[in-house]
């Protein structure tokens, strides 16, 4: 049985003006994204994968091609829609944690909680990503990996479809991101979401179904993985 699309891009470019300089950021990508999978996007500094995790979020819009979510023609999709698309469907993880540091742990992800329409508990969510033990914790309590896996309960509490990643490691040592990739792999596994992790480390490729690999804006190779590997397992 084939797995049910969930992203499709087709012939997908970004370009933008960087003072005088024009910038083709994507170039002609055409993706398939598939229910439930776990994809590693890796690429260098300005190949382009944090404009394709931007627009498949909902965050930008392309200068041509398709970009779909199941049904709905993202290119074309008005503000009011991109908001509830994004509202309903995406959770984000990006570099920096953006926690509001006068919350506890659990409060920072009741704020999502209290406004999506079929949440799981705050608890539940962290306890998913083994802060179980740190709720009533304030951010500037916490560590770097810590704070970055209360984001990541942020974000899978509302059960979204599509989790999003931008270098949710970067700004970890290998050890603290290791613990932030098991967290990651674990919602995925236990829920079902579709998650993308864009990095520049290739080290992470390993822990992917897929592996896609961006070059210059264009889609420069991919792969599957027949075993995902855990990530405490990965040399970083």
């Amino acid at each position: 049985m084939t797995a049910q699309t969930v992203f499709q891009t087709r012939a997908l470019t970004k370009s933008y003006q960087q003072g005088e300089v024009p910038v083709r950021a994507l170039r002609g990508v055409d993706l398939d994204l598939y229910a439930g999978e776990l994809v590693v996007m890796l690429g260098a500094s300005g190949s382009g994968k944090s404009t394709l995790l931007n627009i498949l979020g909902g965050l930008d819009l392309p200068s041509s091609g398709e970009v779909r979510y199941r049904d709905l023609d993202l290119s074309v999709a008005d503000d009011r829609k991109l908001t509830r698309y994004r509202r309903d469907h995406v959770g984000f993880v990006f570099q920096f944690y953006n926690l509001i540091p006068s919350l506890t742990a659990l409060e920072n992800v009741a704020v999502v909680t209290e406004i999506a329409a079929d949440p799981m508990t705050p608890e539940a969510a962290l306890e998913m990503v083994g802060l179980s033990n740190r709720r009533d914790h304030f951010p500037a309590q916490l560590s770097g990996g810590e704070q970055q896996r209360v984001a990541i309960a942020r974000a899978i509490a509302k059960r979204p479809a599509v989790l999003l990643c931008d270098e949710p490691t970067g700004a970890l040592d290998s050890a603290t991101g290791i613990l932030v990739l098991e967290a990651l792999a674990n919602a995925n596994r236990e829920t079902g979401t579709t998650t993308v992790i864009i990095t520049h480390n290739a080290a992470i490729a390993g822990m992917a179904d897929r592996v896609i690999t961006l070059s210059d804006g264009a889609i420069s190779g991919e792969r599957r993985n027949s075993i995902r590997q855990p990530p405490d397992s990965l040399s970083w």
